[in-house]
């Protein structure tokens, strides 16, 4: 494996900027110091004007394998989530098997270590009735992140609405438990409602439909359990005001036995936007009036919201150009997740230290990540250098996504990545891959 040291960059991490060198040796990271003296063996790069960050870690991503590659597959949207400067994601379960047993989950995994180039884990999946298979994810499981409930609509079988199960669950895992809560019968009484009122649905109708109450109903009801049992949850895309209230910024993260998501479409989008992008933003939970976009800000800023993610969910041109009601539900977002964050950074909405901390730290501290999200010595070199001097227009020519489309195209952001590195190896450089090495399955200190 190649060496380097990186010198003179603005190193971004732990609350702090400071200017140093990074010494990257057999995948971790060797040294940071003011001054690191260069040698032959080690491959330098200059990283005056730039600045390096701990690789972005996303919690919720899509990337349809297996059953689904037509949409996307686990080589595709890794190699974009490299180059958009996301080096591990955490994979959701509604695939085509679900992974409803430990065998599927464990073919998962074997396709990511064949394909992947960013680091990986995957939930198990649940049903109204695998728990049994569930629980047998356990604290033993020291590389599997946790499992997914949806408590609102998805693919197949995976929708969790009844309580019985929902009361094991909370009750007996002991893993993180991640959930998609929306609250279905209210969605289906909104959709016959407004389909009585309308003779033709379009996205704008989406937020209506999948509305706050939906959203607020379910999330009070995975809190209600996991207080009930003291359970370790995270509820994932949070898209209304009204949630907000079920969660805390009293006390330290890992503290927390709550904790909470925002996403990047829900920070950047609102129901203004339907107008334009119609499909193009339909999403699960639906993105919503811009007063929920404002109350998500600060609960980012002020730490009610943990950590920032994609819920990157693809799909292709053709699925989403068909009626609203047909639509499929998902944005591609992976690749420029950071991207978009130093768009905000550039703006003053958030500090590039508390963006690192939302995408890189609390991600690591929330799942109890063994050794990443921080560039410490010691750790896995999952870096990234950043030039917020460059500009970086989303085309066609530069999608990486298999759906070869993105809701930001012809968005210019004030910021280019220009290096990502996956355990120490430059995984992406100048727009070039190097994809001789795969990434690592994610290990978890529990």
């Amino acid at each position: 494996m190649q060496n380097y040291l990186i010198k003179n960059i603005s190193i971004v991490n732990e609350g702090s900027i400071n200017v140093g060198d990074v010494l990257i040796k057999n995948s971790r990271i060797e040294k940071v110091s003011a001054n690191i003296q260069p040698t032959n063996l080690l491959e330098e790069i200059n990283g005056e004007g730039k600045f390096l960050l701990p690789g972005a870690i996303d919690d919720q991503v899509h990337f349809r394998e297996p059953g689904l590659t037509h949409k996307a597959t686990i080589y595709s949207e890794s190699k974009a989530a490299v180059a958009g400067g996301v080096t591990s994601f955490m994979e959701m379960p509604n695939t085509i098997p679900p992974a409803f047993t430990q065998e599927l989950l464990e073919d998962k995994y074997a396709i990511a270590a064949a394909t992947s180039l960013a680091n990986y884990s995957f939930f198990m999946g649940t049903s109204n009735t695998n728990t049994e298979e569930v629980l047998k994810t356990n604290n033993k499981k020291k590389d599997v992140c946790g499992i997914k409930i949806f408590m609102g609509s998805s693919t197949g079988n995976l929708l969790v609405d009844n309580f019985l199960t929902l009361d094991r669950l909370f009750r007996d895992c002991e893993l993180l438990i991640a959930t998609h809560c929306e609250e279905e019968r209210r969605i289906k009484s909104n959709l016959d409602r407004i389909k009585k009122e309308k003779s033709e649905l379009t996205a704008a109708d989406h937020p209506l439909i999948r509305d706050d109450e939906a959203c607020f109903e379910s999330s009070l009801t995975a809190v209600q359990f996991a207080k009930r049992y003291n359970s370790r949850l995270h509820i994932l895309h949070i898209s209304t005001e009204r949630e907000l209230q079920l969660f805390s910024n009293l006390m330290p993260l890992k503290d927390k036995r709550i904790t909470a998501e925002a996403c990047v479409h829900h920070l950047h989008f609102t129901s203004d936007d339907y107008g334009r992008l119609g499909n193009l933003i339909k999403c699960n939970p639906a993105i919503k009036s811009p007063d929920n976009k404002e109350a998500l800000w600060n609960a980012l800023t002020s730490d009610r919201l943990d950590v920032i993610a994609t819920d990157h969910a693809p799909h292709t041109w053709v699925e989403k150009n068909e009626p609203y009601e047909k639509a499929h539900a998902g944005l591609p977002l992976v690749q420029h997740s950071v991207l978009l964050m130093l768009h905000y950074v550039k703006q003053g909405r958030i500090s590039l230290q508390d963006m690192v901390r939302k995408m890189s730290h609390n991600v690591a501290t929330c799942f109890q990540i063994e050794n990443r999200g921080f560039i410490r010595e010691g750790y896995f070199a999952d870096l990234v250098i950043a030039d917020l001097d460059d500009s970086t227009t989303v085309t066609k020519n530069n999608i990486l996504y298999k759906c070869g489309w993105s809701p930001l195209e012809g968005f210019t952001f004030p910021a280019s990545i220009t290096h990502t590195f996956v355990n120490g190896h430059l995984a992406y450089g100048k727009r070039h891959f190097n994809e001789s090495q795969k990434g690592s399955r994610l290990r978890f200190d529990r």
